[in-house]
């Protein structure tokens, strides 16, 4: 984060230069187009060769300015690319605890079930043998009564 802001320092301080250098030029130039009647060819050469320095100093400050918004917006991305990325993670975690937690739950209820299970299998159990006993009892009754009732036709 330090080297970030030492660069962005640098390129503030470069593109104040050029500003500054761009505006000496714009003023020599105008001076020169005001004050001036006669130059000489070597005074003509100089002057023009700063103003076309003028206008690429612009043309480069401007991209310097095009490349830093440039690099800030992908700084940006990034960030929230990383946050996205926190988030979905995160999002992936409670996801894993939550089928976790599902499947914990099912695995209880299947023991449940089969305790259940087992408790109405041994109620059955003790119902059919019940219900042999009151058939055996029934039969006895059967037996029993069907014998008073031959005796006293007798």
């Amino acid at each position: 984060m330090e080297e970030k802001g030492k660069g962005s320092e640098r390129w503030t301080a470069a593109i104040a230069n050029f500003s500054e250098m761009a505006g000496n030029l714009d003023s020599l130039q105008k001076l020169l187009i005001k004050k001036a009647v006669y130059v000489d060819e070597d005074t003509y050469s100089k002057a023009y060769l700063i103003s076309e320095q003028a206008r690429t100093i612009k043309v480069l400050e401007q991209r310097v300015e095009t490349l830093e918004r440039e690099l800030d917006s992908a700084i940006s991305a990034a960030a929230r690319a990383r946050t996205e990325k926190r988030q979905a993670e995160a999002a992936q975690k409670a996801a894993e605890l939550q089928a976790q937690e599902i499947t914990k739950e099912l695995e209880n209820t299947t023991k449940v079930f089969a305790l259940h299970m087992e408790e109405l299998r041994a109620k059955q159990d003790e119902i059919a043998k019940r219900d042999k006993e009151i058939k055996l009892l029934e039969a006895i009754i059967q037996t029993l009564g069907g014998r008073d009732s031959h005796s006293i036709d007798d």
